[in-house]
């Protein structure tokens, strides 16, 4: 399969990525996930057709269903999709298989700069491999888990004065995991507006990445590292440092501490209906809900508030979400693909997009002086992604992810053995799939 691709890709290239825009009318499909901002694209889109002629349709697939029915689409060769808006951690494998098409001489004939999107964003979700000038996507959508709380509730008088005398400091926004910790357990079981309420939904679910992407916000700012920086996958005392088993350890303290009952299998859904329904007084998530939170009548209107993921012993790291837009190399429509990516990367379409509710990575848009004050989120949006860090994106990421999906589940979860028994195994089970790849 591979080989076919890169044959493909190869035969393709002097002709495609130099091609002029195409005069022929397409009907190109974008796929993507089913949430709110891609329904805020298919507005967005109608800018595109109206200005080039094509069609376009869209593909959207539930979160749960996302990298499966897609993984598969590109592992077939399918032609569903012309363009693919994908998870960051695709990269590396949908280059190395020639799935995605190759962007850099397209990027230079245009004139697109990945220098002018958010440094983390390129890194993220155009390269590959990381830290080279290789282009696979446009980044599209900039994301990072940060948290949102309940403002008028942290303003009540009483409230204040009670955790005040109790913790020695206001109750505001924590400045550290231990004080985030220690508001979680101040609302642990609180009655408030006579309903009892809990202090904080994280993500748990164990059947994608979910507790994955919630535990590395407290493993990163322990001491965790994926690998030796100086040596590629050595990860031996890297992954299971003392600092990374404090974190973990952190991350299950925060579970049974501050978490509603049934909150097992939590990941971004769950955490939301949990937050609007004022179940918590906090909650864990992407920064892709803050316009909902906004526009919602229960918490929106100034009831909230946002903050990046809190420091820990080790620095201040939060988990990268966000994808790229990559052209699909299978499609037969390549050309007119391309003229979606120059539309897309223009100024004042990626300014549009942030006024739709897209969270746009051009630097243009964000750096401009009146972004932060745009939304209530936009600042803690921008401190946020200055300090992300992200997963594998390696080909192996989903043979890389299931088994901490798995080790770390049982253990923050499920309560089966200690921190270190599970980064141990973790290390091994690691160990295993890069010796599999000749990687060790």
């Amino acid at each position: 399969m591979k080989s076919r691709f890169l044959m493909a890709n190869a035969l393709l290239a002097a002709t495609v990525l130099g091609a002029a825009p195409t005069a022929q009318a397409e009907n190109l499909t974008l796929c993507w996930a089913a949430w709110d901002p891609a329904n805020a694209l298919v507005e967005l889109s109608k800018g595109f057709e109206s200005q080039s002629g094509h069609n376009m349709s869209f593909e959207f697939v539930p979160w749960p269903n996302f990298a499966d029915r897609m993984l598969n689409e590109l592992n077939s060769g399918g032609k569903l999709c012309d363009l693919l808006i994908g998870d960051s951690q695709w990269v590396g494998g949908a280059a190395e298989n020639g799935q995605y098409l190759k962007l850099n001489e397209f990027f230079d004939k245009e004139g697109i700069s990945m220098d002018d999107f958010i440094p983390a964003t390129v890194t993220g979700y155009s390269e590959w491999p990381k830290n080279t000038p290789n282009y696979y996507a446009l980044p599209a959508f900039g994301d990072v888990v940060g948290w949102t709380y309940r403002k008028d509730w942290f303003a009540r008088p009483e409230l204040q004065t009670e955790f005040k005398a109790t913790y020695g400091r206001d109750l505001d926004v924590p400045n550290s995991l231990a004080e985030l910790k220690d508001i979680g357990e101040f609302f642990q079981g609180r009655n408030i507006d006579g309903k009892k309420v809990y202090g904080a939904a994280i993500y748990t679910e164990r059947g994608s990445e979910g507790i994955t992407m919630g535990v590395t916000n407290a493993l990163y700012n322990y001491g965790f590292a994926y690998e030796n920086p100086d040596k590629p996958y050595d990860i031996e005392g890297f992954v299971n440092s003392k600092g990374a088993i404090e974190g973990l350890e952190f991350y299950k303290d925060l579970y049974d501490c501050c978490t509603p009952p049934g909150s097992s299998d939590w990941y971004m859904g769950a955490n939301i209906d949990a937050y609007k329904s004022g179940q918590v007084a906090m909650q864990m998530n992407f920064a892709f809900i803050w316009p909902g939170v906004e526009a919602d009548a229960n918490v929106g209107g100034g009831k909230s508030g946002y903050f990046p993921n809190p420091a820990g012993p080790a620095g201040q790291f939060a988990q990268l979400g966000g994808q790229g837009i990559s052209v699909v190399a299978s499609s037969d429509k390549r050309a007119a693909a391309l003229e979606y990516i120059k539309w897309f990367a223009q100024p004042k379409v990626q300014q549009d997009w942030w006024k739709a509710g897209g969270y746009s990575a051009l630097r243009a848009v964000v750096e401009d002086p009146s972004f932060a004050s745009s939304q209530p989120y936009a600042q803690t949006f921008l401190d946020s992604m200055a300090i992300v860090k992200d997963f594998w994106a390696e080909p192996s990421y989903a043979s890389l992810l299931l088994p901490m999906q798995a080790r770390v589940h049982n253990y923050v979860v499920a309560g089966q053995g200690t921190a270190k028994e599970a980064l141990d195994a973790l290390v091994e089970d690691w160990k295993e799939v890069f010796e599999d790849e000749g990687k060790l």
